[in-house]
């Protein structure tokens, strides 16, 4: 009996790209209110499994789930349970950060009305003053949090981060790490994916160590504390299974 606790399950997922075998059997679940990261190096096969879970890919064998419904059978209702966030988030820069969620929000068939928009985006802390500017001049970090306002607005279950944090400076790491953890204390679910070892263990519940396509290990957080960073690098740094 699968839990109903599950938002994501990865079951024994084989994937093949350009003829070869990228995902080799992996098996993980996320449930809700977890922080998952998926640690790993290039080529690993991080991005991969988050496009499983979008339906973007066929699958060799395995089935993934989301909401314990199999995404090859309704992959319209998967990808309305989750926002995805690439590691460059594809927004427009000509528009502000308002214009960017009324879009989007549209696009999603949401309206988003005005207070609800200033309320998501008083939660990321993305500043007052900047709200009426073009994303052109934004940061990655301001751009980060905008993409995260709309997927605050589409209140979806479920989020997907691919290398979140990537070119963000240490301030900025922590506040986006700062604003998952309160996500997922709301009742989000949260599959992340990243090479930053630190990062992982700053924010996740569980971290699964992704190797050549395959699940080598798994780290958990002790009750009111952080999985333990020398540990897992040890284990990232090593060629053996955990």
């Amino acid at each position: 009996m699968l839990s109903n606790r599950l938002r994501l399950q990865a079951e024994e997922l084989r994937v093949i790209r350009g003829g070869k075998e990228v995902l080799k059997g992996i098996t993980f679940a996320v449930a809700i209110g977890e922080v998952y990261g998926l640690l790993g190096g290039n080529g690993a096969g991080k991005s991969t499994t988050l496009l499983t879970f979008l339906g973007f890919l066929d699958l060799a064998g395995g089935n993934a789930r989301v909401n314990d419904a199999l995404v090859s059978e309704d992959v319209v209702a998967a990808r309305r349970s989750i926002a995805y966030l690439p590691e460059s988030a594809s927004l427009y820069e000509h528009l502000n950060a308002r214009e960017n969620l009324r879009y989007f929000l549209g696009l999603a068939g949401s309206a988003g009305d005005d207070e609800s928009m200033e309320a998501a985006l008083d939660r990321v802390a993305l500043p007052a003053e900047a709200r009426d500017r073009r994303l052109a001049d934004y940061s990655k970090g301001m751009r980060q949090k905008v993409a995260i306002a709309l997927a605050i607005l589409r209140n979806t279950d479920t989020l997907l981060l691919d290398e979140p944090t990537s070119g963000l400076d240490p301030t900025a790491i922590d506040e986006f790490h700062d604003l998952v953890r309160t996500l997922a204390d709301d009742g989000k679910t949260v599959l992340m994916v990243t090479h930053d070892v630190y990062g992982a263990c700053q924010v996740a519940d569980r971290i699964g160590l992704l190797r050549d396509g395959r699940l080598v290990g798994e780290f958990s957080a002790p009750a009111g504390g952080r999985i333990d960073t020398e540990a897992v690098h040890r284990a990232f740094s090593s060629r053996e299974a955990v």
